[in-house]
């Protein structure tokens, strides 16, 4: 769907502050997954602010579309986008990993206002989703699925197990978002495990395939759009770069989940442009 370039300018702002306190955060607390959560910033936001029908005053408002991030450890941004979003209060992102906190390290269905399913161990959230899916299809609910997985995470076989299924009950109010930045926590994805031509295999497992730039937000927001095909599950193959917006975290492993010292996050935040 074409949006307009006030809207894309609004949404490209909300992602520029979302990096920014996310690494603020991250340093803050010694912890968390810096990589990850800038790439898929964007998706997450897109999604949000922009495609999914939501009613944040009612988390569990039946007709809403559903959001499963499956991959679980770029939790910081998905806590980000949901307090903007109106989930919860902005100020409780300093909470994130505290004893009793609400904000865990990955995504709690049971404590999190947003949060559709816990997710941490790779591979399980789009066969969570599927479940989702075709729940909704036998209460004939008009309710989307997105799911978001990590390029990495399509390692696990519990991945096409579900696109497999998913075809043959022709899921078609399910689309997944790949954040497909090339990079997982042991290095390159080529030289981890090859995921070769993502395209022609979830297309020869039956799947609508869109793909698109996933960090630009009109360029998402028209993919999303795309996405949908009656009779099929789709996917949304959206080309990342781990740690984007930072030149030393771009496209390196190391910072999959390392602690951002002082030198580092100055810089950071000068790449970003905040005013010391």
């Amino acid at each position: 769907m074409y949006i307009e370039k006030q809207e894309a300018e609004k949404l490209q702002s909300l992602c520029r502050r979302f990096r920014i306190d996310v690494l603020d955060v991250l340093h803050e607390k010694q912890t968390g997954h810096p990589g990850g959560s800038l790439s898929v910033c964007e998706i997450l936001t897109t999604l949000y602010f922009h495609t999914a029908k939501l009613d944040p005053a009612h988390p569990d408002w039946p007709e809403r579309d559903r959001i499963v991030l499956s991959k679980g450890h770029a939790a910081p941004m998905l806590y980000r986008v949901l307090a903007e979003r109106g989930y919860f209060p902005v100020a409780q992102m300093h909470t994130l990993r505290d004893f009793d906190t609400r904000l865990q390290g990955h995504p709690c269905a049971l404590t999190t206002p947003g949060v559709e399913i816990s997710t941490g161990p790779l591979g399980i959230g789009l066969a969570a989703s599927l479940g989702i899916a075709l729940s909704l299809k036998l209460d004939g609910s008009k309710a989307r699925v997105y799911a978001v997985l990590g390029d990495g995470e399509l390692d696990e076989g519990g991945v096409w197990e579900a696109v497999m299924a998913a075809a043959k009950y022709k899921a078609d109010n399910l689309t997944a978002i790949v954040d497909w930045n090339g990079v997982q926590l042991d290095g390159a994805n080529d030289d981890i495990m090859p995921l070769g031509d993502l395209r022609a295999k979830f297309a020869a497992f039956g799947w609508h395939v869109a793909e698109c730039d996933g960090h630009d937000v009109s360029g998402l927001c028209e993919a999303y759009d795309k996405a949908r095909c009656e009779g099929k599950p789709s996917v949304v193959l959206a080309h990342t770069i781990k740690g984007k917006g930072v030149s030393f975290m771009e496209g390196r492993n190391a910072w999959h989940g390392k602690a951002i010292g002082d030198a580092e996050f100055a810089q950071a935040m000068k790449e970003l442009g905040v005013e010391a």
